[in-house]
């Protein structure tokens, strides 16, 4: 075993809290951390000269890639070419490192190349390094440059990479499960990882946060350690982490099938793989620093600055049997309830048009449910016959904006798309009603792109909602033809991210609101793009499921939603998050206080600013559907000096107090503590709370927020 005498140290709290004030380090400062950081770097190499990364404290990123990408390495990725390893051949291709260009704020881009001269195969790696979270990306892409096929490209791996603790002991991986419509949905578990036994993660169908597996996990190692991998790939992907001995631990990521020849100048590319390295006193430590990564760099902008996501309002969302979803609202409703709405004083930031406004849809129309028009992408005239810009003329009238639901890559047998375009369709066999439209068909993906726009253009439309409410994989695996395993997904998912985009570079403030029977499809590149505005199809308005959900998607993203059914307390700050839906209902008796929706509204202006800080569990993580428990959490702000604890004892728990032990807070600090629901107010160190502080919440079902904020000294 070769040791290369390079130690990796700290200076992640420094980058981090840089970015938190805005990157306001100068170049000097910055470059001498650098520099510091670079002098003490520690790599290992075995006989098979792949780098070893050696978490150690931080990671320089910058010279983890300079390292681990080097001529005459073996890179850590591998796929198999020819029936061989990558492993036993990629060092001898021809090798090529270049400095890319990149208007991303605080990053460098490097572009590693990998040459076969024989076969005109070319391995392109282009590695994200960030220069103000101890964070590297990357994503691969085959490109064929030679007028022939080439030979069979397998098991790619767009990570294939051991990790090594400077110290022995326990290894434990942090994950999630994803979205099934459930109370368990994004709980997260923690496994003691074994060794020789190795941890496989994948989802069922090909939307890649599915009930089988999220893609967002944290491996934290001995010595208050560890890196948080986020994967970037709407589809079926894969990791597989391994324990090797004490000290090692190995991941492999990547498409879960792909074996497939490459044509004549052609090019695909793998899943994007994050990792972020940290250290600290807990785990919190890396999700909190993942937070702030994924707020600085994989969230939609708007104005140089990451958008602040909607507190969205329906259209009286509930209509009377048989209606389904809006299949029965009409233009003149629609405008009298938002008139209704600013009477009352109770606008939402965005009016949410959610399925059903679309030709064929109607309660008296035969087949007219929401579900048997999509693909019929075209206003329903006796409902709407001037379209929908009255509607969203009456919404920007009072000053909000106006968003629409669309499910484009679903086509129902007998719709227009399906009439017009069947040979943009994908189907299986054998044939159900449902197609999918082949976004990795560039005609039929630059046609969706162009047609979506200019229903966004011509109806007023601001933001944009795309659901998905089946699952892929079966017609991509379905359409590949013989040696082309794996070709239909990846073009598919090509698709999606470049007509995603081009509606963004069209409308430069328009968000997207990314949903898929729920939260279904979430991962590092769509939430680069959208946020899941409606998590989950969990049962409507249940709370407690609520609370479990914000629970397990806080510990990696700040940003998503789910809707508020009720003004009771309880109710109401279950479904806090750092975007919601207003689901009151504003036409009938049963109807929620207007008072009350008023109140509410106020209050969660109020409280949203916390969503986007850091991020505490303060009561456990697993098994917490249950109603016999408490649960409870914390939100702070270390740079503006506050937060809020919000609790909940649910109707079966029998005891009225539980201690909870603060995060995030300063020892010596003196901070004041507003006990909001029961009028109290108190001074405590930052240090005591740290310690211990103790919750009580005499009757059942209840819920208990307290709002605190540093004393500053005089």
């Amino acid at each position: 075993m070769k040791k290369i005498s390079l130690e990796l140290k700290n200076y992640t709290d420094s980058l981090w809290l840089g970015n938190r004030r805005n990157h306001l380090y100068s170049k000097s400062v910055m470059s001498c951390l650098i520099t510091i950081c670079m002098l003490l770097l520690t790599f290992m190499t075995f006989g098979s000269e792949r780098a070893i990364g050696r978490t150690g404290n931080d990671t320089d990123v910058s010279r983890w890639a300079d390292q681990h990408f080097a001529k005459g390495k073996i890179p850590p990725f591998s796929f198999l070419y020819d029936g061989k390893s990558s492993d036993t051949f990629i060092k001898n291709w021809q090798y090529k490192a270049e400095k890319i260009a990149t208007a991303e704020l605080n990053s460098v881009v490097k572009l590693y190349s990998y040459t076969d001269p024989q076969s005109g195969l070319v391995v392109k790696c282009t590695v994200t390094c960030f220069t103000d979270f101890p964070s590297v990306e990357w994503v691969l892409h085959f490109s064929n440059t030679s007028a022939k096929n080439t030979p069979v490209i397998e098991q790619a791996a767009a990570i294939d990479q051991t990790f090594v603790s400077n110290e022995k002991g326990t290894f434990i991986l942090h994950h999630s499960k994803g979205s099934n419509a459930e109370r368990v949905d994004f709980q997260m578990r923690h496994d003691k990882l074994q060794q020789g036994k190795s941890f496989y993660s994948t989802p069922d169908g090909g939307r890649s946060s599915d009930h089988a597996a999220f893609p967002f996990f944290n491996i934290e190692m001995p010595g208050n350690q560890g890196v948080i991998v986020a994967i970037g790939w709407t589809g079926k992907w894969y990791s597989n982490v391994l324990l090797s001995d004490e000290k090692t631990v190995s991941l492999k990521s990547g498409m879960e099938k792909m074996k497939l020849i490459l044509y004549p100048q052609e090019e695909i590319r793998t899943p994007k793989i994050c990792l972020l390295f940290w250290k600290g006193e807990e785990k919190m430590t890396g999700h909190n620093q993942f937070r702030q990564f994924i707020l600085a760099h994989h969230t939609r902008k708007v104005n140089g600055h990451y958008a602040e996501y909607p507190l969205s309002g329906s259209f009286d969302y509930g209509d009377p049997a048989p209606c389904g979803e809006y299949n029965c609202l009409t233009e003149k409703f629609a405008v009298a309830l938002v008139e209704r709405y600013q009477r009352f004083r109770i606008l939402p930031e965005v009016f949410w048009l959610d399925a059903g406004w679309y030709t064929g849809c109607g309660w008296d129309k035969e087949n007219g449910g929401w579900w048997q028009n999509v693909g019929n992408w075209t206003v329903d005239k006796d409902r709407f016959p001037n379209g929908l810009k009255p509607v969203a003329d009456a919404v920007h009238q009072t000053g909000s904006k106006f968003m629409v639901w669309f499910e484009p890559e679903r086509v129902m047998k007998g719709t227009q798309i399906y009439r017009e375009h069947p040979e943009w369709l994908l189907k299986t066999l054998p044939e159900s009603d449902n197609s999918l439209f082949n976004l990795g068909n560039k005609e039929a993906c630059k046609w969706l792109t162009d047609y979506i726009s200019n229903l966004l253009r011509n109806e007023g439309i601001d933001y944009y909602r795309q659901d998905f409410n089946f699952d892929p994989y079966p017609y991509w695996e379905a359409n590949d033809k013989p040696g082309r395993v794996g070709i239909s997904e990846i073009r598919h998912i090509e698709g999606l991210y470049a007509f995603w985009d081009g509606l963004l570079e069209r409308f430069p403030n328009l968000l997207i609101d990314n949903c898929a029977s729920g939260g279904r499809r979430i991962d590092l590149e769509t939430t680069s793009r959208s946020a899941p505005l409606w998590r989950t199809d969990y049962q409507y308005g249940e709370p407690n499921g609520y609370q479990c959900h914000t629970f397990g998607l806080n510990y990696y993203l700040p940003i998503h939603g789910t809707a508020i059914y009720k003004t009771d307390s309880y109710t109401f700050r279950s479904s806090l998050s750092a975007a919601a839906v207003m689901n009151w209902e504003v036409t009938g008796k049963e109807s929620e206080s207007i008072l009350e929706i008023q109140k509410r509204i106020t209050d969660y202006k109020e409280l949203r600013p916390y969503f986007y800080g850091d991020y505490y569990p303060l009561t456990q993580s697993w098994n917490n559907q249950d109603e016999d428990m408490w649960l409870a959490y914390q939100l702070n702000r270390p740079i503006e000096g506050d937060g809020i604890i919000l609790a909940f004892r649910r109707k079966d728990c029998k005891q009225e107090t539980i201690q909870v032990k603060l995060g995030g807070l300063e020892k010596t600090r003196d901070y004041e503590l507003n006990i909001i629901d029961y009028g109290l107010k108190m001074t405590r160190l930052g240090g005591e709370l740290m310690a211990g502080f103790e919750l009580t919440i005499p009757q059942k079902p209840s819920s208990l927020m307290v709002r605190y904020h540093r004393i500053e000294n005089k």
